[in-house]
């Protein structure tokens, strides 16, 4: 009987087909220096300032990336391009189509930049009550951000530390956290990341893999089909696992772990029995607390 954590030969999925296994390392190094101490720009603090008003008058449900944090910890801005707009069912936000993080103004084109203005300019003229909104919550030069072009270093830097792109609001670990405890947006890429945020609460993206670093992986087929097996999606830089997955992503192919693999096994724990074998099988026909919440399995 193959043990759990182990690779064994499974049947695979139709529509995947086999690519051979590749590895390798990519040993690096990085010096780590000192530098001047980062300052908030008084756009950054009237950013701020605006988001958290904003952010108190929400309900829990229409948070962006809730919950909302509690006791000690409190929510980080995120430079990661946050379209605040007043629709007629209250403050949403929207992303565009990238962010501007702060060292990343120095390197950035004004001209490509006012492409983002303009594209947010289109966006809040869709609900023409957000600018007097705003105005309400003292964040009176949205109009002139949104109006003025960005020409030179001083306008990318006003954009950037501005409520339409430096006020995507999260909490420590989603912002800034490495695994094992939480993957953040700045450490982990958004296609990935995102998923946190749409995915069943009894899938586990984020997995230990053999070599003890951290990936992520997802299913292969629907939920309910009953099929374990899973799709390696990250892999850090360095691990065992990582000459594969870019072997993979190479050649258009998936690199796909069986169900009896310890990454299956982790990422369908709250989907299966304890102590089961294999990720793949009928559905539980209730959870783990007898609710059936586990009903809609796999």
């Amino acid at each position: 009987m193959t043990r759990a954590g182990t690779v064994a030969t499974a049947r695979m999925p139709d529509t995947v087909k086999p690519g051979g296994i590749e590895s390798e390392n990519h040993p690096w190094r990085i010096r780590l220096v000192e530098h001047p101490k980062r300052f908030e720009s008084s756009f950054f603090k009237a950013a701020k300032r605006t988001a958290r008003k904003i952010l108190d008058s929400l309900d829990d449900a229409d948070l962006p990336y809730g919950p909302r944090p509690t006791g000690s910890e409190h929510w980080e801005m995120h430079h990661g391009g946050s379209l605040w707009v007043m629709t007629r069912s209250g403050w949403r936000m929207y992303r565009a189509r990238v962010g501007i993080e702060w060292s990343m103004q120095f390197c950035a084109d004004p001209a490509r930049v006012d492409r983002l203005r303009q594209d947010a300019a289109e966006l809040v003229a869709g609900f023409p009550e957000t600018l007097d909104a705003l105005a309400d919550l003292g964040y009176e030069e949205a109009g002139e951000l949104l109006r003025t072009p960005i020409e030179d270093a001083d306008g990318v830097e006003a954009w950037t530390d501005s409520l339409f792109n430096a006020c995507v609001p999260m909490s420590r670990g989603n912002h800034q956290g490495i695994l094992p405890k939480v993957p953040g947006e700045h450490h982990y890429p958004w296609p990935v990341k995102g998923a946190d945020f749409v995915r069943y609460d009894d899938f586990q993206l984020w997995v230990t893999l053999p070599d003890g670093t951290h990936g992520a992986v997802t299913p292969v087929d629907r939920r309910g089909s009953g099929d374990g097996h899973v799709r390696l999606v990250l892999a850090p830089e360095g691990s065992q696992a990582a000459g594969t997955l870019a072997k993979a992503q190479e050649h258009g192919l998936m690199a796909v772990l069986p169900p009896n693999s310890s990454a299956a096994l982790q990422a369908f724990a709250g989907q299966i029995e304890p102590g089961q074998r294999t990720a793949s099988g009928p559905l539980p026909t209730a959870g783990p607390g007898g609710n059936g919440e586990a009903s809609q399995a796999r």
